[in-house]
């Protein structure tokens, strides 16, 4: 599943101190219906597995509402029975919308590839 192209400027008056106004945010939940608020993570709460400080929003223009808050994690892990490796959810508590291994960001994994092999050299 892609991940939802959303975005959204922060308000000023709702801005933690992690945002500087005028920030944008984008959504980190895979693509979803018009009634699931879209969620971007502003940060991490103190021990890691407190529940993290994210920007909830629904709607556009005129017609968009919001909240910051305090959410759980959500407590879905998955494991690789042949590595090992174990993978919690990095979403907060979502359900029943899909966990954020099965999220893909196409963009986003392009960006870190150059970034990676050091190839920062505009292709246009």
């Amino acid at each position: 599943m892609l991940q939802c192209t959303a975005v959204t400027q922060a308000p000023p008056s709702d801005a933690p101190d992690t945002v500087v106004p005028p920030s944008f945010l984008l959504c980190e939940l895979g693509e979803h219906d018009a009634f699931t608020e879209h969620a971007a993570f502003l940060r991490a709460a103190e021990p890691s597995s407190a529940p993290a400080l994210w920007f909830f929003w629904t709607g556009t223009g005129p017609d968009r509402s919001h909240r910051v808050a305090s959410v759980p994690w959500c407590p879905a892990v998955l494991r690789h029975l042949g590595t090992g490796v174990v993978r919690q959810c990095a979403f907060p508590d979502h359900h029943p919308a899909p966990h954020s291994w099965s999220v893909t960001d196409p963009l986003g994994d392009l960006i870190a590839e150059r970034l990676l092999s050091g190839d920062g050299s505009d292709t246009s």
